[in-house]
Parts: C-alpha cells; sequence; structure tokens
C-alpha cells in the first residue's frame, strides 16, 4: 500500500524540507488532520495489554501524529514497550497509503513513568541540588531509558515559576524564581535532547504560561496578572530555554489568561511564542485542554468550534488522544470555517519532528536490549548523587547531626513506603491504586541495614488520618533511644477525585500533587501532632521532611533540634538520607522556595517589590520562617568581600563580580554561592532583589577559592512604560548571599544610559567560574 519507493519524501538524501513538501502535496484533507492527533494506549491495547487489531484499524487507517505513553499507560515492561511500539510502527509503515510513522511519547519528569524506570529526585529535590549540570546527567540518563522503547518525545520539564504554594504541583517546578527555574530547565533540556535534532528526545516546554500563580492556588483556573510580571516572571523561561538550548516541543497551560483560554491565544502561542521567542518546533495540547475550550472555559460550542480555535491559535496535536482535531478539522475546512494552509502549517512542523528524529527512516528498536538502560549501576548511582545533592539541612542547634549513637527511634508515616518517596508523576505515585514492585530503598531499610546502629520502628500516625493510636509506642520507642527521627510529610499523588467530606478520615489522602491543591501549608492529619509528643521526651528528636510540600512549619522550626528537608528523593532516596544523618554526606542543598509561617501570609517568594515584601500584618511580620536560599552544612564557610571588574557599564557592557569563599570547618563541604541585584533608585516599583547567578563549590578544609559571575547589563532590564524591555541609566547593586535572607557582601554598580534591548543583543545567563586561592 506504500507509494514508489522513488518518492522525494522516502529519500534520506533529500532535504528534511523537499521531504515534508512532497509529503505534504501528496496528502488528502483526512490525512493531514489525522496527523494532528494521537492515540493512547487504552484505545489500541486490550486488557491483557496485547495489541487490539480492530482497535488499530479504526484508530490509524489514515496514519496518526502520537503514540501517547503505550509503555506507561499500559503498563509494559520495557521489552514489551519496544516491542508494541515496533509494531504499531510497522502497521503504519506497511499499512497505511503513505507510510507515515508516529512520533511516540512520554512522561518523564522524574524519569520514564512507567515500569521498571529508574526514579530521580522530584524536580524541587533537584532544584535543591543547585547544580544543573548534576541535572543535566539525570536527563542524560533518562533520555538512555526511553530511547530504549522506541521513544522520541517526552512531555517535560516544567517551567512554571511557584508562587502559591497552595497548588498541589509546586513539587513538579524548580522553584520560586525565573532565573532558577530557567537555568535547571536548560540543564533538563540540553541532558535529554542531546548535541541536535537528530539525536535524543525531544523535550517539552510546559505549562504555557503561568501555571504556577493561578487564582487561588487552584489547578487550571485563571491567571491575573499584570503584563510586565507575565513577561519577567513567567514568560522569561520559556524564552531563555528557547533561545538557549533550542527546545524542541511546547505545550499549552490550561487556564485562561486575563480571560483569554492559552489553548485559544494566538497572541501566546503565535506572536509571542513563534514570533518574538522564534520557537520553531511543534506545540502539542495539555491532555484534554482542546476539550476544556468546551467543557469549561465555554468560548466554543461544539468540536468543530473548539478545534478550529485551539489550531489557529496554534496548537499543533492534540493529545491524550484525537477527540476534537481529526474530523472535526477536516469538516472544518470542507465548510470553509479553516483555512487548508493553516491545517498544513501545523502538519508540516508534525512531519518535520518525524523526519529530524529519524522515526520516518528507521523507528524500529531492539527490544530485547530494551531492558538493558534500565535500572542499571550507572542509573542507580546517579539517583543516589541526585538523592544526595538534594538534601537540604534547615536546622541544626548544637550540632545534633550528624548522628554518633548507638540506637535511634525511626518515627513516622513516611519512613517504610516506597511510594512516599516518589513524585506525583512517577510511575509509582501515578497509579497510586495499583501494585507495584518498587525498587526504591526506604528511609527505614537503609537505618536498618547499617551495622553502627539499632533501630526500633514504629509508624505512629499515618499520612493524613485522624488516629494517635500509635502515638504512645511512638513515644516508648523514642524514649529508649538516643535520638528520635521523625519521618513527615505529605503524600503525593496525582488525584482528580471529588471532594469528599470522609476524605478526613482516610489514612492516607495525597495533598501534594497534579490536582492535590490545598488551604493549608501544614502537615497533613495528626503528623505535627505526633512531633509534638515526641518533642515532649527527653529524647532529641530530628524531624526529617519526606514531602514535595513546602509546608510551613514555623512550630517545629522553633522547637526541634534538627530539621533536614529530603524532598521526594526517589529510588535511592532512603540510602541518601540515612548517609546524611550519620555524615557520610554533608548537605548542602537550598531552598528553592521560601517557607511561610502560615498559609495566611502568602506570598513570600524572596523577590516581591518593597510594599509586599515588608509590610506586617497584626499578628505576624512578612518573613518567611526559611528563606529563599537557605540551607546549612556540617561545616562552616566564610566569605570575603565582593569585588567588580568595574564600577560602571554601558546598558550593553558586562561587569565580573568575584568573592572569596573560605572552608573554615573540620569537614569537607559544598557552598552554594548566589548572586543577587537590586536596581537601587529605578523609575518603577521593583523586585528587593533579584538571583542572576549561583555556583555550587567544593571545599576541603581551610580551603579557598575564588568565585566569579559574568554578568551583562542586559540582564538588569526590565520593561519600561511602553513596554519595551530597556536596560535603565543609574545605580545598581550586586549582591553576594548564602542565601536570599542573608546578603553578606554588596557592591555598588552604576550603568551610564538607558537603552533599549535588541534580542541579538541579549544574554540570559550568567557565566560562572571558580578558581583556587
Amino acid at each position: 500500500m506504500t507509494p514508489e519507493p522513488t518518492a522525494a519524501y522516502q529519500d534520506e538524501s533529500e532535504s528534511v524540507e523537499n521531504r515534508v513538501e512532497d509529503l505534504v502535496e501528496r496528502m488528502t484533507v483526512e490525512e493531514k488532520a489525522a496527523q494532528l492527533g494521537s492515540v493512547n494506549a487504552d484505545r489500541l491495547l486490550d486488557e491483557d495489554a496485547e495489541i487490539d487489531w480492530d482497535a488499530v484499524d479504526e484508530w490509524l487507517a489514515h496514519g496518526i501524529g502520537h503514540f501517547t505513553r503505550l509503555g506507561g499507560e499500559g503498563s509494559l515492561s520495557p521489552s514489551e514497550a519496544a516491542r508494541v511500539t515496533n509494531e504499531l510502527q510497522t502497521y503504519l509503515r506497511e499499512e497505511t497509503r503513505l507510510g507515515i510513522p508516529a512520533i511516540p511519547h512520554e512522561e518523564c519528569l522524574s524519569g520514564y513513568m512507567g515500569p521498571e524506570a529508574t526514579t530521580f529526585p522530584q524536580m524541587l529535590g533537584m532544584a535543591s541540588s543547585w547544580n544543573p549540570d548534576l541535572l543535566q546527567t539525570v536527563t542524560e540518563t533518562i533520555r538512555g531509558e526511553l530511547e530504549g522503547i522506541g521513544t522520541v518525545h517526552a512531555l517535560s520539564p516544567v517551567l512554571d515559576v511557584a508562587r502559591d504554594l497552595r497548588w498541589g504541583r509546586v513539587e513538579e517546578t524548580f522553584g520560586e524564581d525565573p532565573y532558577m527555574v530557567a537555568e535547571m530547565a536548560r540543564a533538563y533540556v540540553s541532558g535529554l535532547q542531546g548535541e541536535g535534532r537528530a539525536d535524543g528526545i525531544s523535550a517539552t516546554l510546559k505549562h504555557f504560561v503561568g501555571h504556577g500563580a493561578t487564582d487561588g492556588g487552584k489547578n487550571r483556573s485563571s491567571l491575573n496578572v499584570g503584563p510586565r510580571e507575565l513577561r519577567e516572571t513567567h514568560l522569561f523561561p520559556y524564552e531563555a530555554v528557547i533561545s538557549e538550548a533550542n527546545a524542541e516541543s511546547v505545550m499549552n497551560a490550561y487556564h485562561d489568561i486575563d480571560g483569554v483560554p492559552c489553548a485559544s491565544s494566538e497572541w501566546l502561542l503565535t506572536d509571542v511564542l513563534r514570533g518574538e521567542f522564534g520557537f520553531d518546533g511543534t506545540v502539542v495540547s495539555d491532555y484534554y485542554s482542546v476539550r476544556h475550550l468546551v467543557t469549561e472555559h465555554e468560548t466554543a460550542n461544539t468540536k468543530p468550534e473548539a478545534a478550529v480555535q485551539a489550531l489557529e491559535a496554534g496548537i499543533d496535536v492534540e493529545l491524550p488522544y484525537t477527540e476534537y482535531y481529526g474530523e472535526h478539522l477536516v469538516e472544518a475546512v470542507e465548510k470553509g470555517d479553516l483555512a487548508e494552509e493553516t491545517l498544513n502549517e501545523s502538519v508540516r512542523r508534525v512531519l518535520r519532528e518525524k523526519f529530524r528524529k529519524g522515526v520516518f527512516d528507521d523507528p524500529a528498536v531492539d527490544a530485547d536490549a530494551a531492558a538493558d538502560a534500565f535500572h542499571n549501576e550507572e542509573a542507580r548511582e546517579v539517583t543516589r548523587e541526585a538523592a544526595r545533592q538534594s538534601m537540604t539541612l534547615l536546622k541544626n542547634d548544637d550540632e545534633l547531626l550528624p548522628l554518633d549513637v548507638d540506637d535511634v527511634a525511626v518515627v513516622g508515616p513516611k519512613a517504610d513506603n516506597p511510594k512516599e518517596l516518589m513524585g506525583d508523576y512517577a510511575y509509582a505515585a501515578h497509579y497510586p491504586e495499583e501494585e507495584y514492585e518498587a525498587d526504591a530503598v526506604t528511609p527505614l531499610e537503609a537505618l536498618e541495614a547499617r551495622d553502627d546502629v539499632d533501630v526500633t520502628y514504629e509508624q505512629g500516625c499515618t499520612i493524613s488520618g485522624p488516629s494517635t493510636d500509635g502515638f504512645d509506642a511512638a513515644t516508648d520507642a523514642a524514649a529508649g533511644a538516643d535520638v528520635a527521627l521523625a519521618f513527615v510529610g505529605a503524600r503525593s499523588a496525582v488525584d482528580f477525585s471529588d471532594v469528599e467530606a470522609e476524605k478526613e478520615e482516610k489514612p492516607s489522602v495525597p495533598t501534594s500533587g497534579e490536582g492535590c491543591d490545598v488551604t493549608h501549608l501544614g502537615l497533613p492529619g495528626v503528623q505535627e501532632e505526633l512531633v509534638t509528643e515526641l518533642l515532649e521526651t527527653d529524647t532529641p528528636v530530628v524531624v526529617v521532611l519526606v514531602s514535595g510540600k513546602p509546608h510551613a512549619i514555623e512550630d517545629i522550626a522553633e522547637e526541634a533540634p534538627a530539621i533536614l528537608y529530603a524532598w521526594l528523593p526517589g529510588d535511592e532516596g532512603g540510602p541518601a538520607i540515612a548517609e546524611t544523618l550519620f555524615g557520610e554526606n554533608n548537605p548542602a542543598g537550598k531552598l528553592p522556595v521560601s517557607l511561610p509561617k502560615s498559609v495566611g501570609q502568602l506570598p513570600v517568594y524572596y523577590n516581591r517589590k518593597e510594599n509586599t515584601a515588608n509590610k506586617d500584618y497584626v499578628y505576624t511580620d512578612s518573613d518567611p520562617v526559611y528563606p529563599f536560599g537557605h540551607g546549612e552544612s556540617y561545616t562552616e564557610f566564610e566569605y570575603g568581600d565582593v569585588s567588580l571588574s568595574t564600577d560602571s557599564v554601558t546598558p550593553l557592557g558586562s561587569v565580573t563580580a568575584s568573592v572569596m569563599v573560605t572552608n573554615v570547618g573540620d569537614r569537607t563541604g559544598d557552598e552554594i554561592v548566589q548572586c543577587y541585584t537590586r536596581a537601587t533608585n529605578a523609575s518603577q516599583a521593583r523586585p528587593v532583589q533579584e538571583l542572576l547567578g549561583f555556583e555550587r563549590v567544593s571545599l576541603e578544609p581551610g580551603e579557598s577559592k575564588r568565585v566569579s559571575f559574568d554578568l551583562s547589563a542586559t540582564q538588569l532590564a526590565f520593561h519600561d512604560l511602553s513596554m519595551n524591555l530597556a536596560v535603565e541609566e543609574g545605580p545598581y547593586e550586586i549582591r553576594i548571599g548564602r542565601s536570599a535572607g542573608d546578603i553578606v557582601a554588596t557592591a555598588a554598580l552604576e550603568v551610564t544610559d538607558t537603552k533599549q534591548v535588541p534580542k541579538t543583543a541579549r544574554t540570559y545567563f550568567t557565566e560562572t567560574s571558580v578558581d583556587a586561592e
């Protein structure tokens, strides 16, 4: 059924553009529309996870754009995922008129979201490492697993800037700062995509744009921010990563911005994304977001109307399966409601990706070898190192840590369940009701495996249930130990269930993750009461937060002698926690979000404007419990003065800020040196300070290193009264800090003139260097 082998689109020696144009000219409207659709595992596989060939004939007759999560949603082993993908690609190549293969995509936020995959720390934990190079190594490892099963496109990373901590998906983000988000996302994309479009996995930036600051902290609710905040905070990471890492795909956000749904916003998806940012890849819909134009936003009344709105705005592919595109796009073209050239342009982008990624010429993978890339020793060591570097020590009174004790009491509901180490887009958490043989090592298992300490374990309570029946056993265990380790936090999962009154009685309700938005930030259930009970014993208590939720822990911060935020550390989280508690790993993580005193104090992100940051409430101030960038170590670091290469720059000039850092303690450790800037007399209300660079530096006891930040004056630019990006003349301050709340050295810098910044002259990222003394 395939055409003559001399067709230009089948000739590998032809350019991609020639092949695309030749193929588009041969396609019917039905075949074009099919390329903008998708089909998921549930529709192609039967209840035994075998291919349903009748369904294949129904869904793939005209071809298809994407295969949606064949391995992950199909719950297939790596070898089976590869086999099924191969067989479906063969069908498309041999049984459809034009022989066009599909783009297989998967989720991979903290690792491939499918059976037998390696699970890495959730992204808020990776952000706590402040180590983009490590994250790039993580995503290079993820790439190897995805390639083994025939995947060429992945729906990660998340570039939402987390400004409302009630939002369940904060754990998926890189935190509250746009520069941090951009820097970590650039590394994520670089590792996943490899050296070029012919290599690696297409990364998808999501959710475009502003999902982390919607009304009420609710998933999918409206976004209401000013145009400057939209551009300087929420759009900045996308522009930076598209410009500097050539991200190959973008996913729209669910919500509306000032009344216009992102899924139907031509200004956002075409004018800004493609016009201003120069994006040339494919835009894929967030799952069901085309449907939501009818069911939630009510900007469309029919399926054809919604399909036309989305396609004309710039969404190329409908996910997770064709529901509104397909025949409805064909109908719209036939009725004259949609220009065929609009359809053609999206088809070109989809076909271009297929040619570039190589699936058109050689889509098959070796199914027998697929499992070799999964959970090998290299992957296990990468995820353990990632977990180690994510460990964030918030408090350590009287040097309680590292532990030097003979016996410990392990208490709390987060100590001994592998799923409690996973983020919401890990396979185990995404399917919480299914049986899953996890390779993850829990904190209890890791502690019990040590031969230098005796361990007593009592759960004490459940994650979210109201029962305190286990308190007495827990406090008895603590009273008989040298130290008590309280493992507490929120359960992470994807939960789309309705509100139920009886949830208050359930033992393990997810309060972190997609669809798990909350109205308070304390520990769920009676966990905080359990910690209080433990603190009333005579035994020192170390609180270990195993949670993707940034919790409000004001009382715990005041009373507990030591607090370690372990986040959701993945498969090797247990050993990484144990190594940190006993000193084999010196923690160096720093907070990527500010931790508030209570939910009513929000927002508390560090780079608020002056009037927001410094106005107090009746009974509390505006300071967080722990600020952005905070984290302690088992050693101590001393900073020298900051020196500048010049004290004045032109708007397109540059300056190098450098500072000497010395390890004055007796342990080897890493310090994360942070560089902030402040406009001290701007023409607009500006943030009190803004992160513009950071470097994680390792120092032996007594060792000093000079850390330098090469800053472009264009990085100081903001949008003027006419909404032009401009560097403004005037005084600025370069700040070096241990955290946003602990600035240790400053220097004055003068910008000599005001100038609009052309895109070709803009610098997005600060170059850093480290030199020995």
